[in-house]
């Protein structure tokens, strides 16, 4: 296989040992009539493995240079899509077939916003197994009042239940990552209504940590001050509380007493 220099700014760390896709089998789930996507591929280790047990892969790599080690892998398989974009800017609503799962050695740098966008972005996915930094899967389904709950743990959590987890060694990539790894794995569960405007509300409750809830969302222009302390004692919750202190659950009645 050609060999490629993994690129730091894109937060390259290629998956290079095929133990752990034993895992992944298990925690994906994966069945032959699957289809998945694959964001960030690398060198074709995950994408080869999919492709020998699902029914399609679109495999989604941003980075033009791993072109030729990717074809090289995918070598006469007729059942992979390989689509050189941008992940985050790429429709991928558009996919054809429609994926139905997303498995993926996420890159550290975009694996937040990736797996928050597809949440809603990407309504015929079902179930996720994504490699990513231990505190980024810690944080996927944080409990309130913890350092590690945020705006994603709240949405992630009112869209998904988690069904597994596995730690990762540094030594499966190349070249080792400074930080630890983990496996986590979620399924959709039926989803909050107004996303949109319930993503706004979970982001400007978040926007500034060390205020209150109700400055926060004013800060952030989500709401008055006013109306935001009005909406808090409507739920019960006095003038000071802090957004981490809320129940996922709350943001959605937050939103419709914020928001009419």
């Amino acid at each position: 296989m050609s060999r490629v220099a993994p690129k730091k700014a894109l937060g390259q760390h290629f998956l290079v040992d095929r133990n752990i896709l034993g895992v992944i089998e298990r925690l994906a789930a994966l069945r032959v009539e699957d289809v998945v996507v694959e964001i960030g591929p690398g060198l074709g280790v995950l994408t080869t493995f999919l492709a020998d047990r699902v029914w399609h892969v679109h495999a989604i790599e941003l980075d033009r240079s791993l072109e030729a080690p990717l074809r090289e892998a995918i070598g006469a398989r007729k059942n992979v899509a390989l689509v050189f974009a941008d992940a985050l800017a790429l429709d991928l609503t558009a996919l054809d077939p429609a994926p139905t799962k997303l498995v993926s050695n996420l890159p550290y740098n975009v694996a937040t916003p990736l797996v928050v966008e597809s949440l809603t972005g990407l309504p015929t996915v079902t179930s996720w197994c994504v490699m990513v930094q231990r505190e980024v899967a810690d944080r996927f389904f944080a409990e309130p009042r913890t350092k590690a709950y945020g705006a994603v743990s709240v949405l992630v959590r009112l869209n998904a239940r988690r069904t597994g987890f596995h730690p990762v060694a540094r030594t499966v990539f190349r070249p080792p990552p400074n930080v630890d790894s983990a496996l986590v794995a979620f399924e959709r569960i039926a989803g909050p209504p107004r996303p949109g405007e319930l993503a706004s509300v979970v982001a400007g409750s978040f926007a500034h940590r060390r205020k209150t809830l109700a400055n926060s969302l004013s800060l952030a222009g989500v709401a008055t001050r006013e109306g935001a302390v009005e909406a808090l004692h409507a739920l019960g919750h006095r003038p000071d509380v802090r957004a981490e202190a809320l129940e996922p659950g709350e943001f959605v009645d937050l939103t419709e007493a914020l928001l009419p």
